[in-house]
């Protein structure tokens, strides 16, 4: 399968490098636009501001080269070539907005026109291509503008080529993420650029078809990844508002796909506004999920159960959000992790128990590890995870998520002084012969969760594994651990003689977990695996561990504020200052 794959990606590249050059040699040009272009996307002032001192931070890299052009860099690898060939650090240069960004953008710009524009380079992919061409519409007047701007006529080419070559290869992206950005390119490009209108057709009744076939009924992607379903959430919302700009109506199918994703990212939204984070997703970019929200105007209210087979329960300041369906499978696994039954907690705008998160940008011995079940907060069994990782791909590296739960029953519903959650996975059925369940129960006033984690076997079949699993242990037991990884800017110390945990925020709160002492308490260390840092951050993790002796091994838990903490907090303490600082 490998070599399959590897002479299509050989086929792939050899089409786009064949269509980038033809697209160049189209009579039909681009002379300026239809009207002034609206910015839509959203960058950082503070990268901006590095970017012109010559500090270019792109996956998980750090380059200081404050006299180098930004294509004369050493290229650390694919994924931070990838990124700048992308152009999205448009957006934090064109947040800055000073004659010192301005010029920095006209040469980077130029530059890879001179260098690259003919057609060469890695840059010529439908999706990178897609991302490249918002990026230069949306700040066209930004880089046109000031009296040493650079040659319009050179812009206007290369936008004209880069068109062209998405009208002909938007079809050799991946489904997915990549073709809505090659699509959402192509409808942003045929609309703001003269001459181009008749390329618009197409694309949107590609668009449309693309929404149907992997935007489900619960408004989510196969990949169950948050931040990719922010990404074409809010790629949806651009593409509609400038067909709605051109005075043209996006497809039935486009509009229902963004009432369907709108509920469904307000229940992935933690009560600090930022994403949960599983599948390989991180929190999302600052003031892109309000923004993409408040642009797309959708009121349709959250649904019952699930979304994107991710359960919630939220009440006063707190959110608990718990991944409950099986991981994703085949191509759509390729960043998918073992985090069944995993929950996520946060309190006010302070994540208190979190996942370590993808370490995708720390290389791939951390992006596997990332992947494991001991990463989330959930329970793992003997140093097995709930999933496993397939084979490397020789042509990609990468690997699928195999050997997954099939079985994730769950049930949402209410006690008599809050929220129920019930869930299960047969995760460790086929290796232990045990069923992992968790009950998560939390009062109406958000301030107390109380948990259960159960080990079951359940069938004749399953309880001779578990004896087999028992006699491989020496009749010792099946060790077990249950994980609570925690923001790093959480305190941890162990109290009450070691039979609790009390951990301060920096809003001033003070949560405690406590258990039914049947098990070992332990804090131990742990990583926040966070994208625009160059290392991985310091954490801690709190971890109950203990046997399974039996068909049926249980352990309660419980995590509430401490009774001095007030109902209402004033959280005036500052964020970390800048996500590119040491650990």
């Amino acid at each position: 399968m490998s070599e399959t794959r590897s002479f299509a990606a050989r086929k792939a590249h050899f089409l786009n490098r064949w269509h980038a050059l033809h697209a160049g040699r189209m009579r039909a040009r681009a002379v300026g636009f239809v009207s002034s272009p609206e910015p839509r996307t959203i960058g950082s002032f503070a990268r901006g501001r590095q970017l012109v001192a010559g500090n270019f931070l792109f996956a998980g890299h750090l380059l200081e080269h404050r006299e180098a052009d930004l294509w004369d860099l050493p290229m650390p690898n694919a994924d931070f070539e990838q990124e700048i060939h992308g152009f999205a650090w448009l957006d934090d240069l064109a947040a800055v907005g000073d004659r010192g960004a301005r010029a920095a953008a006209q040469r980077w710009v130029w530059g890879w026109i001179d260098r690259y524009g003919r057609g060469r380079g890695p840059g010529w992919t439908p999706d990178l291509t897609g991302r490249r061409l918002i990026r230069w519409i949306n700040h066209a007047l930004f880089m046109l503008q000031g009296n040493d701007a650079p040659d319009s006529d050179l812009f206007y080419r290369s936008l004209n080529q880069q068109t062209h070559f998405l009208a002909r290869r938007w079809q050799g992206a991946v489904s997915g993420l990549p073709r809505f950005e090659a699509l959402t390119g192509l409808i942003y490009a045929s609309l703001a650029l003269e001459g181009m209108e008749r390329m618009a057709e197409p694309a949107v009744k590609a668009l449309a078809r693309e929404c149907q076939s992997q935007i489900d009924a619960q408004g989510g992607l196969p990949t169950r990844n948050p931040e990719e379903l922010l990404d074409v959430f809010t790629l949806l919302t651009w593409a509609a508002s400038a067909l709605s700009d051109a005075g043209q109506s996006a497809a039935d199918e486009h509009l229902e796909a963004i009432e369907r994703i709108a509920p469904t990212l307000r229940t992935l939204r933690h009560a600090d506004g930022g994403l949960a984070r599983f599948h390989g997703g991180g929190r999302g970019p600052d003031g892109w999920l309000d923004h993409a929200l408040a642009q797309a105007r959708a009121k349709t209210r959250q649904p019952d159960g699930l979304s994107m087979g991710f359960a919630r329960l939220s009440a006063g300041r707190t959110s608990v959000i718990v991944d409950a369906s099986k991981p994703p499978a085949g191509r759509a696994s390729y960043n998918a992790h073992a985090s069944t039954l995993a929950l996520e907690l946060t309190s006010g705008r302070r994540p208190v128990v979190v996942n370590c998160g993808s370490g995708r940008s720390f290389g791939p011995d951390w992006r596997r590890a990332g992947r494991a079940t001991p990463s989330h907060s959930t329970l793992s069994l003997d140093g097995y995870s709930s999933a496993r990782l397939g084979d490397e791909e020789r042509a990609t590296g990468r690997e699928e998520l195999i050997e997954g739960p099939t079985k994730v029953p769950i049930e949402i519903g209410h006690v008599s002084d809050g929220l129920r959650f019930q869930g299960g996975h047969d995760g460790f059925a086929l290796t232990h012969g045990l069923t992992h369940a968790r009950t998560l129960e939390m009062t109406f006033d958000g301030r107390a969760m109380a948990g259960e984690d159960m080990l079951l076997a359940l069938t004749d079949a399953e309880k001779k594994r578990f004896d087999l699993a028992m006699d491989a242990a020496r009749l010792q037991g099946i060790a077990f651990d249950i994980r609570f990884h925690l923001h790093p800017e959480v305190d941890a110390t162990l109290d009450l003689g070691g039979a609790a945990v009390s951990m301060a925020l920096k809003s001033g709160e003070i949560w405690v977990f406590r258990h039914d002492g049947a098990q070992t308490l332990t804090i131990q260390p742990s990583v926040y695996l966070e994208s625009g840092r160059l290392k991985p951050r310091r954490s801690n993790q709190i971890v109950l561990s203990g046997r399974a002796m039996s068909y049926a091994t249980r352990v309660r838990w419980s995590l509430s504020k401490a009774q001095e903490t007030a109902v209402g907090v004033r959280d005036l303490n500052m964020d970390t200052a800048s996500l590119t600082e040491e650990p």
